[in-house]
């Protein structure tokens, strides 16, 4: 996906950073196009190695609330994670900061052998994709497994509570909305209203957990049937599990839920799950505006799809 602020590089740059890091030379070199705001570059060196670079965008771009310090996020959190081995998390070779080399931070990553799920899925059969999603519900566990110290953003939780923090960040997706003149379906003032009363239900989170957030079925790779490796930790928050994607409504996969070991029935958990859905749908919506997509038919789907999610909320609070 093309956005405004993806940080493009040339081979000279990449060179660059690649030898810096690793003493070879690039033989070649492919820009990795499913990014939605960081560029990535699949490199082979001249050594016959491959790994990924992966750059955000300029330090002058202006970022949502809920995009904090993502890239250092990405690599920590990954480095956190690489010491349960059950994980198949890409091994972190070098990450800058310092733009001395490129005009952004970076990382450099091994490349993962397997294709991103949601290019294979549809030609799969329903028994590959059962084990499949099945192995990723016990891997996201894994994840869910490690406690934090508070709520909130990975590099920056916070001595609040889950209610008080999740108010905080879908507030703030609103005030990104106000600030780059976003209309959205209904006014700002009724939503707001509409949030503050339901945010009580989250009281009964009681423990942080690292939560990836962003495991769709672009962020993992399969081969031969196996989930071979998970990426994109950009978004890591420490908070609810029920707020990891397969479990929202766009991936109510059963098989995901039994490799996890929850199903999600408790009126709570229901009520939490609605009001993380319609976090991310008001994300994906704000968004354009800041990145800018050129893609005119995901910006329509994107206020379609809040459109039809503040429905269901607005139903939901009335009932």
């Amino acid at each position: 996906m093309e956005g405004a602020y993806k940080t493009k590089l040339d081979k000279y740059q990449l060179n660059q950073a690649i030898k810096d890091a690793l003493g070879c030379s690039i033989h070649s070199y492919t820009e990795l196009s499913d990014g939605w705001a960081n560029s990535a570059y699949k490199v082979e060196l001249e050594d016959g190695r491959k790994v990924v670079l992966k750059i955000r965008p300029s330090v002058n771009t202006q970022f949502m609330r809920c995009e904090v310090e993502t890239m250092k996020t990405e690599v920590q959190a990954m480095r956190q994670l690489s010491s349960i081995k059950q994980l198949p998390i890409p091994h972190i070779i070098a990450y800058d900061q310092s733009l001395s080399l490129l005009p952004a931070e970076y990382f450099i990553m091994e490349h993962l052998e397997g294709t991103p799920y949601n290019q294979v899925k549809d030609d799969l059969t329903e028994e590959a994709r059962e084990t499949i999603e099945h192995e990723l519900g016990e891997l996201n566990r894994l994840i869910n497994d490690v406690k934090g110290e508070g709520y909130g953003f990975y590099t920056q939780p916070t001595g609040q509570s889950w209610r008080d923090s999740f108010r905080g960040m879908i507030l703030g997706v609103l005030e990104d909305g106000k600030d780059a003149g976003v209309s959205l379906p209904i006014s700002y003032s009724e939503l707001e209203e509409l949030i503050e009363q339901r945010l009580d239900v989250m009281n009964d989170v009681q423990e942080p957990r690292l939560l990836h957030w962003d495991l769709w079925d672009g962020n993992f790779f399969v081969k031969d049937g196996k989930i071979t490796g998970i990426i994109d930790f950009e978004r890591a928050i420490w908070g609810d599990p029920l707020m990891e994607h397969y479990f929202s409504r766009f991936n109510p996969s059963e098989p995901f839920r039994r490799g996890y070991g929850l199903f999600p029935t408790e009126p709570s958990q229901i009520a939490r799950r609605k009001l993380y859905d319609l976090y991310l749908d008001l994300i994906l919506f704000v968004e354009c505006a800041y990145r800018k997509y050129e893609n005119e038919g995901h910006v329509n789907w994107a206020y379609d799809n809040l459109k039809q999610g503040l429905e269901r909320f607005v139903n939901a609070a009335e009932h």
